[in-house]
């Protein structure tokens, strides 16, 4: 698996270097302002016929399509101003390496070919460039990036320091993102949707529960937590956690009563005892949540005839 590494990581950087070679001749409007860009010895600039290109089996994040009437409407006025990178595969085709958005929009302007530059790479190599690729990207979400950079360990053999010297990133940036894999999948879906930040998903690595992650995951989009609320809300939660692991070895049946009250009220509860005395506190996070516990316990109240 060393070898592996060291082959990869070595094709990689030769792939990353660059010569001035001229541009082939443009054969399409597509290319017509297409600048000489940096190529290697071994490669070349080609027009490619649009029906001979196949998509990137490799890509790890969603492309999307959206604004492609004002890409298209600048590779109309002024040419493709940067060539997509394809490789040559079997058959006489190519995959496209970098750049589907620019082939989608000239497809969709209905050209016949697309000035490309042709990358002969190996399938590792490959895939290597596309993870590498989409991590410098930055509207990427957290957790695009956290699948990402588990993609690009697992497939070769990568620490977390070789991670981030082949991405430029912190390695400290790099352990924390792959820690979001670890999150429930429920949070990690809020997280791709864009209901939690990566902020948010730091707060919340600091639980040890799966069901307090959850829980407290909930909490913040309902109530619309910001980071700093949400640190206070996940330490409480540590705190009361190693506090009513203290009082069940003596009085189990206080936090029982407490989860019990917990549930009913729908908000955290600490129940706490110390000579002979306790507390029972409810925690609530804005005046509407408070008068919803006032009457729920009021609704109570009546309900037992106190």
């Amino acid at each position: 698996m060393s070898h592996q590494r060291k082959v990869v990581g070595r094709g990689l950087g030769a792939l990353l270097a660059s010569r001035q070679v001229p541009p082939a001749p443009a054969a399409d409007a597509a290319s017509a302002s297409t600048p000489a860009p940096n190529v290697l010895p071994s490669e070349s600039i080609q027009q490619i016929p649009l029906n001979s290109l196949d998509r990137n089996p490799y890509q790890t994040r969603s492309v999307s399509f959206g604004g492609l009437e004002e890409l298209g409407a600048s590779i109309e006025a002024v040419g493709l101003l940067q060539p997509i990178v394809v490789r040559p595969v079997a058959g006489g085709r190519y995959q496209v390496i970098a750049g589907e958005r620019r082939w989608e929009a000239v497809r969709q302007l209905r050209h016949r070919s697309i000035a490309a530059i042709v990358r002969p790479v190996s399938n590792e190599q490959a895939m290597e460039m596309t993870i590498v690729e989409n991590l410098q990207r930055v509207e990427l979400t957290c957790m695009e990036q956290a699948r990402g950079y588990e993609r690009l360990a697992r497939e070769f053999a990568l620490s977390q320091e070789e991670l981030a010297q082949r991405t430029g990133k912190q390695r400290s940036s790099v352990g924390n993102f792959l820690r979001l894999l670890k999150l429930p999948p429920s949070v990690q879906a809020m997280l791709d949707q864009g209901q939690l930040s990566f902020g948010h998903a730091k707060a919340l690595m600091g639980l040890e529960s799966p069901e307090e992650v959850e829980q407290l995951a909930q909490r913040i989009v309902a109530l619309s937590f910001s980071v700093r609320q949400t640190e206070k809300a996940a330490t409480n939660l540590a705190h009361a956690r190693r506090r009513a692991e203290r009082i069940d070895l003596v009085y189990p049946n206080l936090r029982e009563g407490g989860q019990q009250l917990q549930q009913r009220l729908g908000v955290h509860v600490t129940v706490t005892y110390r000579n002979r005395k306790g507390k029972i506190v409810i925690e609530y996070s804005s005046l509407e949540e408070f008068d919803r516990i006032v009457a729920t316990i009021r609704t109570e109240a009546r309900r037992t005839g106190n």
